[in-house]
């Protein structure tokens, strides 16, 4: 694999961006920016209330218009990965509840919005058992290539899309959305792709804890 090929648009960041949430995060992948804010663990609703773990709660604001069935399922995506990194039989009884805002789309919205969450949980010193990377990656109609990371442009041209969130423990598949038409070759070969980009996720996470933190 060349360079070229496994390469991601340029991600910024900024953590502890809001004043009420108990960790938060505004997080840039190209021109698509999501911010995430975190509150809890907080007494849950005795409708919503879990006995022996904290329930996860996600809202998606989307910029522009009411919530949507798009919007619900980037909710569901949100969290079922977010769920699966938190230890939440540590606070049973308790809620969790994950905002996230669309500022700006330019490709991979969910990746985004799932990896602003990820390092908002982390600015919330909630406990962890890993962190999660997300990576989008579509094939291309014409010249039948994977493209990592592509933006909207190159979105208008693809014949399948794909989204994976790895852990930072074994790498392995947390989530997937496909969409498209693709064979099992295609899949393994998006899959290895993305895998091998969401390393330079999770060093980028590595790198915004040390400028965050007081003592490392």
């Amino acid at each position: 694999m060349t360079s070229s090929e496994c390469t991601l648009r340029a991600m910024n960041c900024e953590m502890n961006l809001l004043s009420m949430p108990d960790g938060s995060s505004m997080f840039m992948q190209g021109n698509t920016c999501i911010v995430a804010g975190v509150y809890g663990p907080i007494e849950a609703k005795l409708q919503k209330m879990l006995h022996d773990k904290a329930s996860v709660e996600v809202v998606f604001t989307p910029l522009k218009g009411p919530p949507s069935i798009d919007g619900r399922m980037k909710e569901l995506y949100i969290k079922e990965t977010c769920e699966s990194t938190l230890i939440t039989s540590l606070h049973p009884g308790t809620s969790i509840s994950i905002n996230t805002q669309e500022m700006q789309d330019d490709g991979g919205l969910l990746a985004c919005a799932i990896n602003a969450s990820c390092i908002a949980l982390i600015n919330s010193n909630l406990s962890m058992k890993f962190t999660i990377a997300a990576v989008n990656c579509m094939i291309d109609e014409d010249s039948k290539e994977i493209i990592v990371d592509p933006d909207e442009i190159q979105l208008q041209n693809a014949k399948a899309t794909f989204m994976f969130a790895f852990d930072s423990v074994k790498k392995d598949i947390v989530c997937c959305n496909a969409m498209g038409r693709f064979n099992e070759k295609q899949l393994l070969e998006a899959t290895d792709k993305c895998r091998d980009a969401s390393k330079y996720i999770f060093d980028f996470y590595r790198d915004i804890v040390k400028k965050y933190a007081y003592a490392i």
